[in-house]
């Protein structure tokens, strides 16, 4: 399956970031920590350059702390400073503000030291692929609802600035994703994950790669959830019997196999399944 999702209002948003750099104090780029290479959008390495960065693992709550830890020291190896974050905690908002601080503190010394009084707040670009949860995030940093939310991607389709007290401001962004996916692992997980809408992929297909991947990486998960005693090889044996369990039932008892994609889906996003990540910084 070949998953390929680039709305216009994507490529219109990519030339605004762009000509919205140069009044940019520093990036925010939020990623989904439960797939960080996935939600990392290779273009904003092009797009933002020469400017201080702070990476954001969003949805830490619903990863696997032990990799999440793992792509934290990855990003530092690399000079990134990163930081996991669940949108619901008042005191991850407070910490992404004081780290964004640090990382301008440079800039606004130079500017000191040239005589050059400053005296607005810092300016942020807050950039990620669509549904890694950004309009709720900065809904919390700002204490109040200004940008809309969803559990769907593309909600967000302007740019807007949006005060966060009086020392910073955020440059809101719709969601970017790159042109193509190279790599199709990548198109499954951003599947699973919702950052692609679900009216474009074969819901069936993609809850196979998830299944085969819980099997290997998280088979505890799997047989807990679904009270299998023995995970069956055959992938169709592991529809039935989920399907069976979670009463996915059609007319004479046989299992409604759409039903039963749909709800393995809605157990993985709402971490019914566990905590999981869906990749390591070696793969």
């Amino acid at each position: 399956m070949t998953i390929q999702w680039y709305p216009g209002h994507m490529a219109k948003a990519k030339r605004q970031v762009i000509e919205k750099l140069k009044l940019i104090d520093v990036v925010i780029e939020l990623l989904d920590a439960r797939i960080p290479y996935s939600s990392r959008n290779p273009m904003i390495d092009e797009i933002v350059t020469n400017k201080p960065r702070l990476v954001l693992l969003n949805k830490a709550d619903l990863a696997d702390p032990k990799k999440t830890d793992a792509w934290i020291s990855y990003f530092e190896e690399k000079g990134i400073k990163c930081i996991a974050v669940n949108a619901q905690d008042k005191q991850d908002m407070k910490r992404i503000i004081s780290e964004s601080k640090v990382l301008v503190q440079d800039k606004f010394e130079k500017m000191k030291a040239k005589g050059i009084k400053n005296t607005r707040a810092i300016r942020a670009l807050i950039v990620g692929i669509p549904n890694v949860g950004k309009s709720t995030l900065i809904n919390r940093l700002a204490n109040k609802t200004i940008a809309k939310t969803g559990d769907r991607p593309g909600v967000t389709t302007g740019q807007q600035w949006i005060k966060i007290g009086k020392e910073f401001e955020l440059l809101d962004t719709p969601g970017i994703l790159w042109p193509k996916f190279e790599d199709q692992d990548v198109g499954y997980r951003l599947a699973i994950t919702g950052a692609i809408k679900e009216n474009l992929l074969d819901l069936q297909d993609v809850v196979v790669y998830l299944l085969l991947f819980l099997i290997k990486e998280y088979p505890g998960n799997l047989q807990e959830r679904y009270q299998l005693t023995a995970i069956p090889t055959d992938m169709i044996k592991v529809f039935d019997e989920i399907g069976k369990f979670r009463g996915c039932l059609m007319g004479g008892g046989l299992i409604d196999y759409d039903k039963t994609a749909e709800v393995i889906i809605r157990d993985i996003r709402s971490a019914r399944l566990g905590r999981i990540t869906f990749e390591t910084p070696l793969e």
